[in-house]
């Protein structure tokens, strides 16, 4: 990303601008930027049977719920990335695709490919819908280490 295209975010309520500002904010730490990026009433699904899947009601649920359980199962003394790959808006829908990484606390490597469906409504992100290989989140950052 450029530095011109990081300026012509800050204030944009455009749903696109919206969306990578709260991925600049993640990939950085900026909490004041993630908190204000969710709706009051926004809500995150993510699928599977793991302890970030289902659905998270409300910024304080998104945030102080899904987002810091998934953190939670990170080596935080080793590298946490994640990098835009690809991104599509239509009105007030953005599909992203990204990557992410780190160690997990179990101590094994996670690299996951994800994509979001987001919805913006008031420059707020209201709804996400993340996707990923929920078996490959589970072996890195939950499951014990298989009997050998």
């Amino acid at each position: 990303m450029t530095t011109a295209e990081r300026t012509e975010r800050p204030d944009s309520d455009e749903p696109r601008d919206v969306v990578l500002r709260y991925f600049e904010a993640l990939a950085a730490g900026d909490q004041e930027t993630i908190w204000d990026s969710w709706a009051d009433d926004g809500t995150c699904w993510y699928g599977g049977d793991l302890p970030i899947s289902g659905t998270w009601q409300g910024r304080d649920q998104v945030i102080n719920g899904f987002l810091a359980t998934a953190f939670a199962h990170l080596d935080p003394d080793r590298e946490i990335g994640l990098k835009v790959t690809n991104v599509f808006g239509e009105g007030e829908q953005v599909l992203v695709e990204w990557d992410s990484w780190a160690t997990g606390r179990t101590g094994r490597p996670y690299h996951e490919h994800n994509i979001g469906v987001f919805t913006v409504r008031a420059g707020k992100i209201a709804g996400m819908r993340e996707y990923a290989d929920t078996q490959h989140w589970e072996r890195a950052l939950v499951a014990p280490d298989p009997v050998r």
